[in-house]
């Protein structure tokens, strides 16, 4: 019995899949969506301006500005030239905050950035009909 327990704990914690950006955000409409990668980086800016970046390994945590977003992103394409970076935006956010986090992304060479949005993915309005 205990054998059987200690299978399920180890099974659950291989399993488990944990949320690392907890920024609550409403996001902006559109008609299309990418599903994006499991284990992107992810860049949230709150409706109050607060920036907040997680690699997509640990909780997200705030930065201060967008030149820390800078340093950010370039340490975590240092270590992964290939990773994915999920811009997440209230959408009453004004443009011009989320075009320097973006600008500092692009001069950091990260290769590919989605904007997060709502709306169904691609791959679920395909299936559906």
């Amino acid at each position: 019995m205990a054998d059987i327990a200690f299978l399920l704990i180890i099974f659950f914690m291989v399993t488990i899949n944990f949320e690392v950006d907890k920024t609550q955000v409403y996001l902006p409409k559109t008609e299309i969506r990418f599903e994006i990668p499991k284990k992107a980086a992810y860049i949230s800016i709150t409706e109050a301006g607060q920036i907040r970046v997680s690699s997509g390994e640990e909780i997200s945590v705030p930065v201060p500005g967008p030149e820390d977003v800078l340093s950010f992103a370039a340490g975590v394409v240092a270590a992964d030239p290939h990773k994915a970076f999920v811009l997440k935006a209230d959408n009453t956010v004004p443009y011009r905050y989320v075009d320097r986090v973006i600008d500092a992304l692009k001069q950091a060479k990260a290769e590919v950035i989605y904007l997060l949005s709502e709306q169904e993915t691609v791959e679920s309005t395909a299936s559906g009909g």
